[in-house]
């Protein structure tokens, strides 16, 4: 376990730091399956929309 003893006697725990790493950026396929679920769920939200709107 990883601590610091101050002059006090206070002991200060620190949590031990994942690894870093870079993202990488997203490839054709991912983007296009973005594209395609974005337009899925505004149609979804569109279609409830319009129930809700019709029903009242």
């Amino acid at each position: 376990m990883r601590y610091v003893k101050e002059e006090s006697g206070l002991l200060n725990n620190f949590a031990i730091e994942p690894k870093m790493y870079e993202a990488e950026p997203p490839t054709q396929n991912q983007k296009r399956n973005y594209l395609i679920l974005g337009i899925g769920g505004a149609i979804l939200i569109g279609g409830l929309m319009f129930v809700a709107v019709s029903v009242s």
